[in-house]
C-alpha cells in the first residue's frame, strides 16, 4: 500500500468489514483482515530489516576487532553502554516526534508534521554539541568507572572519543528516522542506514586491518569507520527531508526555516520525557550490570560481549514490531479511531510472539557455532554459547515488553514504560545480579539469569497497562485536540 497516503481508513468501515458482527469476535483472515495484516507488514518489515542489518553489521565491528585481539573486543564492550547513556537523552525527543507526526498524519494534516520534524533538528543539535562535548571531556573517567583494566584501558579511550564525536550525525539522523517513522515511512530510513552500514564494514577492513595504503588502527580503525558512516547517513537522511523532490511525505523547503516554536518543542518533551527517563535508567542499570560482569574477567568479559552482540538480533524483530506498534496506533488515534488502534496493537503482538519462539528455537539449536564466528578461543566460545541457550528463555518476554511498550507510546503513554524498564533493570539487573554472581558465585550464568527475570518483569508490568485500556485516552490529556496542533 501506498504509504505516502497512509491516514487510517475509519475504523468503522474497517472493523465492520474485516470482524464482523462483534468486534471482539474471533480474527477471521477475509480479505480485508489481511489487509490489515498487509499494512503491520508494510511498516515492519523495512524496520525490520533496518534493524536486523545495523545489529549485523555491529556484529561485524566485534567479529573483525575480535579477530586482532580480545583484549579490543572487551574495550568495545566497555563503551557501548556509556555511549547508549549520553544516546539515551536523545529518546525524549524521538519518542515525541513520531508520536506527534503520527498524530498528526492520522488527523490529515501533513504540513503540520513537517514543521514537528524541523523544530526537532534544532533541539538534537544544541543536544548534540553539549553531550558531544561531555563524553570527549570525561572520556577516561568514564572508561575507568566502567571497570577497564589497564591493558584496555588506552583502546577504550581511543574508541570512545572517536565515536562520540560523531554524536551530532547519529543525533540528526535519529531526528529524520522518527519523524519518518511517525509517518509510516519506514522503507527509507531503511535504505540509507543499510547503506551506511555498508560503508562502515569497508571502512572496517581498511582501518582495522590497514588495507589500501592506511595504517591498521585496529579498535580505533572501527571507531573511525562508524563516525564516518554516520556523517554519510545523517547528509542522506537530511536530502530525503529538505529534498526539493518530495522524497518524502515530511519534505518540506529548507527555506522555511527553523524558527523555534516553544509549543511544539513543548509537546514533544512533555511525551518525549518518560521515554528519555526511562532510557536513562535503563542504560545507566546496564552499566552498572556490566560494571558487574566486567569484574568477572577479560575471558569472561568478552564472551558477555559476544552474548549481547548476539542478542541484539532478538531485540531487532520485537522493536521492528513496536516501529510499527507506535506508527499504527499513534495514526489511528490521530483520526480519533481507539478500536482500531487496540487491534492493530493486539495484532502486531501476535505476530511478534510467533517470531520470537522461532529466534529462540534457533538459539538453542545453534548457539555454539554462532559464538565460534567471534574468536578462536574454545572456552570464550563456550561460555558464550551457555549465555545464548539462557537468552531463548527469555523470548517471549521480549515481544510483550517492546511491541507493547511501542503501542502505549504511539498513544502517549510513556509512563508504564518508564516503571518497567526501572523496575526491572534496577531490580533485576543490578541488584538480583550482583547477588547471582558476587554472593552465590554463579558467574556469568547468574547475570544472564537475572537478564531473562528482567525481561519477563517488564513485560508483565507493561502487558497490565496495555490490557487496562487507559492509554487509548491519553492523547486527550496532552491538550492536542483534533484540527490543532496548538491546542
Amino acid at each position: 500500500r501506498d504509504l505516502h497516503s497512509f491516514p487510517i481508513r475509519r475504523s468503522s468501515d474497517l472493523l465492520q468489514s474485516s470482524f464482523p458482527g462483534k468486534v471482539k469476535s474471533k480474527f477471521k483472515p477475509d480479505a480485508e483482515s489481511l489487509k490489515t495484516w498487509r499494512e503491520i507488514l508494510s511498516i515492519t518489515w523495512p524496520a525490520f530489516i533496518e534493524l536486523v542489518m545495523s545489529t549485523l553489521f555491529g556484529m561485524v565491528d566485534m567479529i573483525m576487532v575480535g579477530r586482532v585481539s580480545s583484549a579490543g573486543l572487551a574495550a568495545i564492550g566497555l563503551t557501548h553502554q556509556p555511549f547508549m547513556l549520553l544516546n539515551a537523552v536523545f529518546a525524549a525527543v524521538n519518542t515525541g516526534t513520531t508520536t506527534l507526526v503520527a498524530w498528526n498524519i492520522g488527523a490529515g494534516k501533513k504540513e503540520k508534521a513537517s514543521v514537528v520534524a524541523r523544530q526537532v533538528l534544532t533541539v538534537n543539535l544544541v543536544l548534540g554539541i553539549a553531550l558531544t562535548a561531555v563524553g570527549i571531556g570525561f572520556a577516561r573517567p568514564i572508561i575507568k568507572f566502567m571497570g577497564g583494566s589497564s591493558d584496555i584501558m588506552k583502546m577504550g579511550v581511543d574508541y570512545f572519543t572517536i565515536v562520540v564525536s560523531g554524536l551530532v550525525f547519529l543525533a540528526f539522523n535519529s531526528a529524520v528516522t522518527a519523524a519518518l517513522r511517525g509517518a509510516g515511512e519506514t522503507r527509507l530510513p531503511m535504505m540509507y542506514n543499510i547503506g551506511a552500514n555498508l560503508f562502515n564494514v569497508f571502512g572496517n577492513w581498511v582501518l582495522i586491518y590497514g588495507k589500501l595504503g592506511f595504517p591498521a588502527m585496529g579498535a580505533a580503525g572501527a571507531a573511525l569507520s562508524t563516525t564516518i558512516s554516520r556523517l554519510l547517513s545523517c547528509a542522506v537522511a537530511l536530502y530525503v527531508l529538505f529534498s526539493k523532490r518530495s522524497i518524502s511525505v515530511l519534505s518540506t523547503p529548507l527555506r522555511d526555516g527553523f524558527h523555534p516554536d516553544y509549543e511544539i518543542i513543548r509537546k514533544v518533551f512533555s511525551i518525549g520525557f518518560p521515554a528519555a527517563l526511562e532510557q536513562f535508567i535503563l542504560q545507566s542499570g546496564l552499566m552498572l550490570f556490566v560494571r558487574t560482569v566486567s569484574g568477572l574477567g577479560t575471558a569472561e568479559f568478552a564472551a558477555h560481549q559476544i552474548g549481547m552482540n548476539i542478542n541484539g538480533l532478538t531485540f531487532a524483530p520485537s522493536m521492528a514490531f513496536g516501529v510499527a506498534a507506535t506508527t499504527l496506533v499513534g495514526q489511528s488515534l490521530g483520526a480519533n479511531d481507539e478500536e482500531i488502534a487496540e487491534k492493530y496493537a493486539s495484532q502486531v503482538h501476535h505476530i511478534a510472539i510467533g517470531v520470537a519462539c522461532l529466534i529462540g528455537m534457533i538459539f538453542i539449536l545453534f548457539s555454539h557455532p554462532m559464538s565460534r564466528i567471534y574468536t578462536e578461543d574454545e572456552n570464550i566460545a563456550h561460555m558464550a554459547g551457555t549465555v545464548l541457550k539462557i537468552v531463548a528463555l527469555g523470548q517471549l518476554g521480549m515481544p510483550t515488553q517492546l511491541c507493547l511498550a511501542g503501542a502505549l507510546r504511539g498513544a502517549g503513554d510513556t509512563i508504564y514504560p518508564l516503571i518497567a524498564s526501572a523496575f526491572g533493570i534496577w531490580v533485576f539487573r543490578v541488584i538480583v545480579a550482583h547477588f547471582f554472581v558476587r554472593v552465590f558465585g554463579w558467574g556469568l550464568i547468574g547475570a544472564w539469569a537475572a537478564l531473562v527475570l528482567d525481561q519477563y518483569t517488564r513485560a508483565g508490568i507493561v502487558y497490565a497497562r496495555y490490557r487496562s485500556g487507559k492509554w487509548k485516552y491519553m492523547k486527550s490529556r496532552t491538550g492536542e485536540v483534533p484540527g490543532d496542533l496548538r491546542a
